[in-house]
């Protein structure tokens, strides 16, 4: 059963949303507030978030802000607003959708479906003892589990996916980040550097796998 994270200030939105997704089968944890959505987000295994967007005290933005330096789980935002700076801003800091409210309940189970088939595709590679597990959101080398960011993670995750083909530093940006983002490709090479240093920690044989292309960009070859 899927775990849906519901912050609201509103106990009547909360219970309401509970009750609707309950009865489509999801499970449901309840906060009234950003701050308690994230003890809670660090304690569970959440496989999305529903979040209202204003709220006292810790609003949805900086919420998801603050999810996003911890967790890739995939965030809804709920605004009444309509205003299409709302809605870029909220993509923006890593929001994976938006609705606004009035909604039709129909329509949010809708998006939270599509979110939760994009998402749970399950990905799973092994390149010498070394496992790159999306599902589990492990990287792990002969038994050691290696400590890297969501960045770091979806990084070796891009290059194991796609072996022996050369990724573009611009390529790899609009990957991991967006098409529009300002990161240069100066902050691929930091992430790269990060990921090496960690793999050789290891002392998993980066440098036969993970491949510089000058000029150009990255590769990993199996």
């Amino acid at each position: 059963m899927k775990k849906i994270l519901l912050i609201d200030d509103e106990e009547r939105m909360l219970d309401l949303l509970s009750m609707y997704l309950s009865m489509a089968g999801y499970a449901c944890y309840k906060s009234t507030s950003g701050i308690k959505g994230l003890e809670m987000l660090k304690r569970e295994k959440i496989d999305l978030v529903l979040l209202d967007a204003m709220m006292p005290e810790m609003d949805g933005w900086e919420t998801c802000i603050k999810i996003r330096e911890f967790s890739d789980v995939p965030v809804i935002i709920v605004t009444a607003r309509h205003e299409t700076e709302d809605i870029v801003k909220g993509l923006s800091i890593g929001a994976d959708d938006y609705i606004t409210k009035p909604f039709d309940e129909k329509e949010l189970l809708a998006r939270i479906e599509a979110i939760l088939r994009r998402v749970n595709k399950h990905a799973y590679v092994e390149c010498n003892g070394l496992l790159w597990d999306e599902e589990r959101y492990v990287l792990v080398y002969n038994g050691q589990t290696l400590v890297v960011t969501p960045k770091e993670f979806s990084l070796i995750g891009t290059l194991m996916k796609n072996p022996n083909k050369v990724l573009t530093r611009e390529l790899l940006i609009s990957t991991l980040w967006s098409e529009d983002t300002e990161t240069e490709g100066r902050t691929i090479d930091s992430h790269i550097r990060n990921v090496r240093e960690k793999l050789r920690g290891v002392a998993f044989p980066v440098e036969k796998h993970l491949k510089t292309v000058w000029g150009i960009g990255y590769k990993w070859e199996q």
